[in-house]
């Protein structure tokens, strides 16, 4: 090898020796064998040379290449590993720290009240029982004594849907959730003892209503019911419910097609501060009611032999009433402030009153 072949050689081992990065690593390598580097001006040189000059200088221009390509690659390889071993250590994590807390989900204030419902029912031996939201008009209205004539029935207040085929009956959105307690009696054989909640559908929309809510009724189909056993159940419920066991509850006399006799339960509460249990005023609550023989009677029973009870109530409004909600509407605009503010954690237990 020539002397200035050489000396690019010996040149080019202290330079790449002192690159101590990728940006010096590179600047090495454009310098060398770039489109105007060293060897690469020295290659061009070739062509003034005579065949034999040029035949010489060009086996060794290509060694000289070869061993500086394989010298400055294994540098580049050297300092990108030095590289990533220093961001590793740089980026370290110390798996002994505590992980970093994840925002805990919440139960939505509907879900928590089903649940206390169902526990507080519970205890009391009631199941739950579920039905469709899409019901015919006979489970929805005429099984239930309600006659054609009556407002509910009107396309101003039920959402109506067109029949599966010819000749077949017309659907509803279940306005309540009292077709279960048909599909019940007509399934099973009393006693029963059910709670029904679910979603039901009005045409209905302000700060006090929705056109999808949740209701939850209930059925107790026995030998020898009567209204101490109603007065009993619901009394008990309401001051479990709002943990009061001193809750003033007063049932009132009042119309429904379903039951009879019938009748509408307050509770005590204040009008001015809308504190529930004080103040001397009455809020209502729920209708409840003896089951109509007619009723017992569309399912197949005997009102001779089996009496019972059944109860309905909104599950949207024992929760405001619960939690101080005052508009409806809250309920579904999936707002996260405002259910991190009444939600609930799913890990807490539903809340039973001491006497049940």
């Amino acid at each position: 090898m020539s002397d200035d072949l050489e000396t690019l050689r010996e040149q080019t081992v202290q330079a790449l020796a002192a690159a101590t990065d990728q940006r010096a690593w590179d600047a090495v390598r454009v310098a060398t064998l770039g489109k105007s580097g060293t060897l690469t001006a020295l290659l061009k040189q070739l062509g003034r040379m005579t065949p034999d000059e040029r035949r010489t200088r060009g086996a060794a221009l290509n060694r000289l290449r070869d061993e500086l390509s394989r010298m400055i690659d294994a540098r580049g390889q050297e300092l990108e590993a030095a590289a990533l071993n220093a961001r590793l250590a740089a980026e370290r994590v110390d798996v002994t720290l505590p992980c970093a807390p994840a925002p805990e989900g919440l139960l939505h204030p509907i879900t928590r009240t089903i649940e206390e419902m169902a526990a507080i029912f519970g205890s009391m031996g009631f199941t739950i029982a579920e039905g469709p939201d899409i019901e015919s008009d006979w489970h929805n209205f005429s099984a239930l004594n309600t006659p054609a004539h009556h407002p509910a029935r009107t396309d101003q207040d039920t959402f109506y849907l067109p029949a599966v085929a010819e000749g077949q009956p017309e659907r509803v959105l279940r306005t309540q959730t009292s077709g279960v307690q048909i599909r019940t009696m007509l399934g099973h054989e009393p006693p029963i003892r059910i709670i029904a909640p679910g979603r039901t559908y009005r045409a209905d929309h302000d700060a006090t209503h929705s056109p999808m809510f949740h209701q939850c009724e209930g059925l107790v189909i026995d030998r020898g019911i009567t209204l101490g056993h109603l007065k009993g159940c619901l009394s008990d419920f309401l001051r479990a419910f709002f943990q009061m066991p001193d809750l003033p509850v007063r049932f009132r006399a009042s119309y429904f097609p379903f039951t009879e006799p019938s009748m509408e339960i307050d509770i005590g509460w204040s009008r001015k501060t809308g504190q529930i249990g004080t103040g001397g005023d009455w809020l209502e609550v729920l209708g409840a009611g003896m089951v109509h023989p007619r009723v017992l009677a569309n399912c197949g029973l005997d009102a001779r032999q089996w009496q019972g009870f059944a109860f309905g109530m909104g599950i949207e409004r024992l929760t405001m009433l619960r939690h101080g909600i005052p508009d409806l509407r809250s309920f579904y605009e999936s707002d996260v402030r405002w259910l991190r503010h009444y939600g609930t954690s799913p890990l807490s237990p539903a809340l039973l009153h001491e006497g049940l």
